[in-house]
């Protein structure tokens, strides 16, 4: 059976090079502002979820995702426990989806873009596989061992979400590591690069959040 793969488009800096992203058997949610990007793009979201406080038109613009949208979930842009971006991902996380790659996660607002990184968690304690992206960053998280492959972008950077990350073990990488241990603060592990198409990183301990990029 293939897994079944959540496409998040939230409110942050988007781009429709990201629709190519999208399989035919995806589902599609848009969280907030993601719903009408996806909507002026000609995609028809499953669910637009979220309080729609960044619409600029807001009553034209509602009505437009309503009716073009499957399912469509609004919340008070005060009495909320959630941010539309958290929400979209509760959903996905609802329909056990395997897979969550959420775009749009990343923008002015640092407050936000950290506690969607933080979304990473919650997806690998209920062992689901989860990234964000956009057009300079793919941002992912291991207690384990991930393969990376060359997906254009150069730098690949290793911090640690825990206080420490132990048993480090990187190969095809120009700088590889054996049994290091990277603490939280360190910038020894920003910067690497792939030396092949794929490298591995391997960890015995600890939350290490991977980060590859471009300028």
């Amino acid at each position: 059976m293939a897994a079944k793969r959540a496409l998040i488009f939230s409110g942050g800096l988007l781009h429709p090079d990201f629709l190519n992203e999208i399989r035919e058997d995806d589902l599609i949610i848009g969280a907030d502002r993601g719903a009408l990007f996806l909507i002026e793009h000609g995609i028809r979201p499953h669910l637009a979820i979220g309080d729609f406080d960044s619409l600029t038109d807001h009553m034209t613009e509602l009505r437009r995702i309503e009716e073009n949208s499957d399912e469509m979930i609004v919340f008070d842009p005060v009495d909320k426990d959630l941010s539309d971006t958290e929400a979209a991902f509760e959903a996905a996380m609802e329909r056990h989806m395997d897979d969550i790659l959420i775009f749009g996660a990343v923008g002015t607002r640092f407050d936000h873009t950290l506690a969607n990184v933080q979304l990473l968690v919650r997806a690998l304690q209920h062992q689901v596989r989860c990234a964000i992206q956009d057009m300079n960053n793919y941002i992912s998280l291991t207690s384990t061992t991930s393969v990376i492959s060359n997906m254009g972008y150069p730098y690949v950077s290793l911090l640690p979400v825990t206080s420490e990350v132990t048993g480090i073990h990187l190969k095809g990488f120009q700088y590889p590591l054996e049994n290091a241990t990277l603490r939280m603060g360190q910038s020894r592990g920003v910067s690497n690069h792939l030396a092949e198409e794929q490298g591995t990183v391997s960890i015995e301990g600890g939350l290490l959040l991977i980060i590859q990029s471009r300028d």
